[in-house]
């Protein structure tokens, strides 16, 4: 079985920094593209940004220029590099293999910024 584990998370202020780490098992990151997403309360899981096995990026509007998705194939981890966090930033960040979610959803990492 595929799984993923995140880490990383905490609580920070306002235009402060954070970056994730997520570790697969079962599967490797070179194998496909990988994804973070996100959660915030009351609302579904969105795509935050993505790497494609050529190292290509793309990101959700409201992170571009914050947030850098890298990848690590030789320690098999993907990292989400989050700067100038907003409060609207605060959610649960889950990683997973792109475009097919192929890993079980881990617990994520919790992110929470306060004004």
């Amino acid at each position: 079985q595929v799984q993923v584990a995140e880490s990383g998370g905490g609580m920070v202020q306002a235009g402060e920094s954070l970056r994730l780490s997520c570790v697969p098992s079962g599967r490797t990151t070179d194998s496909s593209g990988m994804a973070w997403y996100r959660q915030a309360p009351g609302k579904e899981r969105a795509l935050v940004a993505r790497i494609n096995r050529d190292g290509a990026t793309n990101y959700a509007n409201s992170v571009k220029g914050r947030f850098t998705i890298s990848r690590d194939n030789a320690k098999n981890t993907v990292y989400l590099q989050m700067n100038s966090l907003k409060p609207e930033d605060t959610a649960v960040y889950y990683c997973n293999f792109y475009p097919f979610s192929l890993a079980s959803w881990g617990q994520g990492a919790q992110v929470t910024v306060s004004s």
